[in-house]
């Protein structure tokens, strides 16, 4: 027994079902749902749109502002110019803070001037920032700190050089201008003294002895005027292995001692010149002969 089911039996309730369903009465209206920001919300975010805008500006104008004053350019800022070898700055500069550089020139043809209303001060340091070199330029003196101070000339012969050892003078005269002259407080080595033409050259010990040494001699010399040796008590001359010669057309000496012998009571204007054992001198009238043994007194 087959059995069939006919299409019709399903689609009849489908339809009533339908039907039944947009017959009834909808109790609830369509939903909407707004979407974006309302109300103080709003207004919020505008007021700082709008306040974030006026700072933009404000910030762009006061950089417009500033890049006008200090005149920024390509090349630079101000007079300070950007080029292939470094930094070029053109007028009066300030430095308030340490300056760092490698090298330091002016422009060609001009000088370079290093002002301070205290002191200028350059440091030399090596790798480990340790000050090797000084100069200080300060309102009472000029200090340099240094090893060996040296000055030569644009060919590099040495002009003067100092060390903890000695101070080397390598000009061929050395002038001294002073009214008072030079004073040394020890020993002083040198070739030649001379005193500038037509001026007076004078050796002086004012509290300690005057002593010139040599080794293959001593020799003083006034080509155009005189010479004198000036002493308070004693003026020695010593020749140990050799002779003192004096060597003039006239030899004179005029505060010798004169001896009180007078063989035939008149004064008389000839004299002999004696010498006692000790070496002193003294004067005694010529006679016949020698008349120094009688005149013996004087060498008491």
């Amino acid at each position: 027994m087959s059995a069939s089911l006919s299409p019709h039996l399903f689609q009849m309730p489908q339809e009533q079902y339908t039907h039944h369903r947009s017959t009834m009465p909808s109790s609830e209206g369509p939903q909407v749902y707004k979407v974006g920001i309302y109300g103080w919300r709003k207004r919020c975010l505008y007021f700082f749109v709008l306040l974030l805008m006026i700072l933009i500006l404000v910030n762009l104008a006061m950089t417009i502002w500033i890049l006008k004053v200090m005149n920024f350019t390509i090349d630079g800022m101000g007079n300070l110019r950007i080029t292939e070898e470094g930094l070029k700055l053109e007028g009066d500069s300030e430095f308030l803070q340490p300056l760092y550089a490698k090298e330091i020139q002016s422009r060609p043809g001009n000088a370079l001037y290093f002002k301070s209303a205290r002191n200028v001060t350059v440091n030399i340091l090596n790798e480990q920032t340790k000050v090797l070199t000084r100069l200080i330029t300060g309102p009472k003196a000029v200090e340099a700190y240094g090893k060996k101070f040296e000055v030569k000339t644009v060919s590099g012969k040495l002009l003067f050089s100092a060390d903890s050892n000695e101070v080397v003078v390598g000009a061929e005269r050395l002038r001294v201008l002073g009214a008072e002259g030079t004073v040394f407080p020890k020993s002083i080595e040198t070739p030649n003294v001379r005193a500038d033409p037509f001026k007076e050259l004078r050796l002086e010990s004012p509290t300690r002895s005057l002593v010139m040494e040599a080794p293959k001699g001593v020799e003083i010399n006034a080509e155009a005027g005189n010479m004198e040796a000036t002493c308070r008590t004693e003026l020695r001359l010593e020749s140990k292995d050799g002779e003192i010669k004096l060597d003039a057309a006239k030899i004179k000496l005029p505060r010798l001692p004169h001896g009180s012998y007078t063989p035939t009571g008149t004064r008389q204007k000839v004299f002999e010149i004696c010498v006692c054992a000790n070496g002193r001198l003294f004067l005694s009238q010529a006679g016949t002969g020698s008349t120094c043994q009688i005149n013996t007194s004087v060498c008491l």
